[in-house]
């Protein structure tokens, strides 16, 4: 399986090494040069939600990728998204497409497990609101 980092993705679009990765000048201007490589190599294609909706189509143009992509996310890694009634749900794993209220009603150790795990800070931030916020309501 292809590995899923910066230095692999520039690899791929870029097509060359990722020299001295990890400093913070190299990794800024290698995520910069990926994502313009992807913006040309995907440029007019459509984006689909997880349901299959069309949600536009990929241009050049950094406002209407932000709108396209952000306009369902709730971290920044994606890993919860919003549905259709803007509630915070799961985008992978077992409890993909439920909302975090729910799982956290249902299986409230899912909580420890994933603020154990190898899960971004915003994730675990993000997480941690909804979790507040919940139990805030209740």
């Amino acid at each position: 399986m292809e590995k899923r980092n910066l230095t692999a993705a520039y690899k791929f679009y870029c097509g060359q090494d990722l020299k001295n990765a990890h400093s913070a000048e190299a990794d800024t201007l290698a995520t910069y040069e990926v994502f313009k490589a992807q913006i040309a190599r995907y440029e007019g294609e459509e984006v689909t939600d997880l349901l299959g909706n069309t949600r536009g189509v990929i241009v050049n143009d950094m406002r209407k990728v932000h709108d396209l992509i952000n306009e369902k996310m709730v971290d920044l890694a994606g890993r919860f998204i919003f549905n259709e009634k803007g509630e915070e749900c799961f985008n992978f794993g077992k409890h993909k497409g439920k909302p975090i209220t729910q799982v956290l009603k249902e299986e409230p150790s899912y909580y420890d497990w994933m603020m154990k795990g190898d899960f971004p800070l915003d994730t675990k931030r993000k997480f941690t609101q909804v979790k507040l916020r919940s139990f805030n309501q209740r």
